[in-house]
């Protein structure tokens, strides 16, 4: 059984191969995203992002094609964020 550390030292490799691989740099990182606050918790199944058609998503699982068509257009996903009134 491998301990922790060594797993961890194995993770961190691997991602330090993939960086090169596809030269990305932690600016790359960041940019995109990966470091950024998990949204917070809500209640199982509450939307937390919604579009002017009525469609939702609760921000768990794949992101929905509406959403993916959106991004790639150039629209933030915050931008469809539910703003909660309570």
């Amino acid at each position: 059984m491998k301990s922790i550390e060594i797993e961890r030292a194995e993770a961190i490799t691997w991602i330090r191969i993939q960086m090169a691989q596809h030269g990305l740099a932690l600016d790359d990182l960041q940019a995109a995203g990966c470091f950024a606050e998990p949204p917070p918790a809500t209640l199982p199944g509450a939307v937390r992002y919604r579009n002017a058609h009525g469609q939702g998503w609760d921000g768990r699982g794949a992101m929905p094609d509406w959403l993916q068509r959106a991004v790639h257009a150039g629209q933030t996903v915050e931008h469809f964020r539910v703003v909660s009134t309570t």
